[in-house]
């Protein structure tokens, strides 16, 4: 009996960051299906978007920071007010907020969740694309880490492809015809915020490519987010990130008054499902799924998190087939499953080529200490002799 309820704790113990992480993937899917009709069906701008849900972000991070490292920041002696950091957190506000959040709700705007999903797999490709470029990896073709990321970015490219030259056939037809029973029409009313817009001014190639273009502005921010955090310690990473997702946001601003300046109105919100909308995108993107996934990385490791991206890929699929039809095609669904084979591939390479570091360093350590046991016991011995 005992045994037994340990059993199960310990697989409910298991299950859980499983189970965390496909609903995070699904929150994720159905806030972007519903800003994709807010900006699509009812003229809400993306930049305007961008600031509010941003500015709200910033706050509650400042706030979190705040109540919970005031104590872990009063025991550094670190100063946060540099002129190396502010660079620093100007760079990472570009890239990780004003480039990549505008490009990927205007590349939204312009095309579908389902073609989001397929350009955020090639996140890992651009990364290693951009560490070749910049040689912070070495090509060694003998190295089967090494093939793998090569095979998995070939494979990543050409779903990419697909999705963005061959859309395909509607997967269905609308599921909502003119005899339908007044009780469906409610249904299809009710839902109207939630659904795939069903406009066809879509412009599939202009979308794709800034949403590409902001897949390879998230690679930069890594790199540059990498160098950062070696140069600080772990008890001010919440104050670096306050820090440049404020900057971020006032980058956001200009660059939103700069675009709307002949559009006043687009400002305006009102109490309605947008206001709802924004609130619930900063509150979870800001600040819940990051704890949910820094919760996640620490009981599961590093790779844990980004093995569940090509989830999206299902929940928008599942979405679009039972709620709209009128934007996603069978083509759009190949593409993007075979980007996900292909991040799959990436991401296994990557596991292969740290447990290779790992295993050359325990080798090393081992070394170096077998080394320095025999280099001690000489001298041992010729003290105990004389």
């Amino acid at each position: 009996m005992v045994m037994g309820m340990i059993i199960s704790g310990v697989m409910l113990l298991e299950m859980l960051p499983f189970s965390v992480m496909v609903v995070m993937e699904g929150c994720t899917i159905a806030l972007t299906i519903w800003a994709k009709t807010a900006m699509t069906d009812y003229d809400m701008s993306p930049f305007v978007f961008v600031v509010y849900t941003q500015a709200l972000s910033s706050i509650l991070l400042l706030l979190y920071s705040f109540i919970f490292h005031c104590r872990s920041r009063s025991t550094t002696q670190q100063s946060l007010f540099s002129f190396g950091l502010f660079v620093r957190c100007f760079l990472l506000g570009l890239t990780g907020i004003t480039v990549s959040q505008n490009l990927a709700f205007l590349g939204l705007s312009y095309s579908s969740p389902i073609l989001v999903c397929a350009m955020g797999l090639m996140l890992p490709t651009f990364s290693f694309l951009l560490s070749i470029i910049l040689r912070r990896t070495k090509t060694d073709w003998r190295s089967s880490s090494f093939q793998a990321k090569v095979t998995g970015t070939i494979i990543s490219i050409i779903g990419a492809v697909v999705v963005e030259l061959y859309k395909g056939p509607y997967i269905r037809t609308s599921s909502v015809s003119s005899t339908s029973s007044s009780y469906l029409v409610l249904f299809e009313k009710a839902v109207q915020y939630f659904v795939f817009s069903s406009s066809a001014t879509e412009h599939w190639v202009l979308g794709g490519i800034l949403l590409a273009g902001a897949s390879i502005s998230v690679s930069v921010w890594n790199i540059i987010q990498m160098g950062t955090m070696k140069l600080y310690p772990e008890v001010v990473v919440m104050e670096v990130v306050s820090f440049y997702s404020l900057l971020g946001t006032i980058q956001c601003v200009i660059l939103s008054l700069f675009i709307e300046r002949n559009n006043p109105s687009s400002w305006a919100l009102k109490l309605n499902m947008d206001l709802l909308l924004i609130v619930l995108t900063a509150c979870f993107g800001g600040l819940v799924r990051t704890r949910v996934h820094s919760w996640c990385i620490n009981m599961k490791g590093t790779h844990y998190v980004p093995m569940f991206k090509p989830f999206g890929i299902v929940f928008a699929t599942i979405f679009g087939v039972s709620l709209s039809a009128n934007n996603l095609h069978y083509g759009s669904v190949l593409g993007a499953v075979v980007t996900g084979i292909g991040y799959f591939t990436i991401m296994w390479g990557q596991i292969r080529e740290d447990e290779d570091e790992q295993c050359v360093n325990e080798t090393d350590q081992s070394i170096l200490e077998s080394t320095t046991s025999e280099t001690k016991v000489p001298l041992l011995q010729e003290e105990i002799d004389v």
